[in-house]
């Protein structure tokens, strides 16, 4: 019985299992977004979080501790520089796990990894999502009972000023 035991094995020994979410982690680092099965992507997501919270702060300890899981100086490196200003003033949840569907040859569900603040196409979609405040139906609303509320007014001057004028003739 597995009671208790929170950690995903994967089918695999523990040295296999580790070399494979560093090499992942050193992947999604480098590119920004992978792709893998749903299991191993929610696997990666405890590996990798602690990690780049560490990378918040520059210090010689905390690149040695990166360095110990990753075992790649060029994803350590990517890791400091480029994704520790972004994620600067997140308090958390630096991933973000879509699912794609199942993969074709064995049906395995599939799902796509990658940071949160480096997709530009969600980053753009929620910033037109925040300047748009009201829907189209209450805008139509407000548009056509704007004319139709002048329209009369414009006209009952109209009527009133020629029968103003034959009288006073």
């Amino acid at each position: 019985m597995r009671h208790n035991k929170a950690v995903n094995h994967l089918g695999r020994k523990s040295g296999h299992r580790k070399a494979m979410l560093a090499n992942m982690a050193s992947s999604l680092i480098k590119h920004k977004r992978i792709t893998t099965t749903v299991a191993k992507a929610k696997a990666l997501k405890p590996y990798l979080e602690p990690l780049v919270t560490k990378c918040k702060e520059d210090t010689t300890h905390n690149r040695r501790i990166v360095f110990s899981y990753l075992k790649d100086k060029d994803a350590v490196s990517e890791l400091f520089r480029t994704i520790a200003p972004k994620v600067a003033d997140r308090p958390g949840g630096y991933l973000r796990i879509l699912h794609l569907g199942f993969r074709q040859g064995d049906a395995a569900d599939m799902a796509l990894v990658e940071f949160v603040d480096f997709n530009e196409a969600a980053l753009a979609g929620s910033t037109k999502k925040e300047a748009k405040k009201t829907t189209r139906r209450s805008r139509a609303k407000k548009a056509e009972t704007a004319p139709a509320a002048e329209a009369p007014a414009a006209e009952a001057p109209a009527a009133e000023a020629p029968a103003e004028t034959p009288a006073a003739e």
